[in-house]
């Protein structure tokens, strides 16, 4: 069974190069893939671990990688303020 990689580390992952992300956190390869993981398999559930946002933010600003520090939350469904009011 495959699992859906989870956002909004499958973005940022995508966008940065796991390699890269590997190579500037010092994290081993496998442990970034677990980041795009559901907590039940180990993962962060798509969360990047807080300690290592900085320094992706900042390579990414360096090698000119459109990220900024609201790509690291998760978009939540917005409700109609209509339904807010219910």
């Amino acid at each position: 069974m495959s699992e859906t990689h989870l956002e909004p580390a499958k973005s940022i992952i995508a966008k940065v190069g796991i390699e890269n992300i590997a190579k500037i956190t010092g994290k081993h390869v496998s442990r970034v893939y677990r980041w795009m993981y559901s907590k039940e398999r180990g993962g962060t559930g798509g969360l990047i671990p807080q300690g290592e946002q900085p320094v992706i933010l900042e390579y990414a600003e360096a090698n000119g990688i459109d990220l900024t520090h609201r790509d690291f939350f998760p978009v939540r469904p917005t409700v109609p303020s209509s339904e807010q009011a219910a």
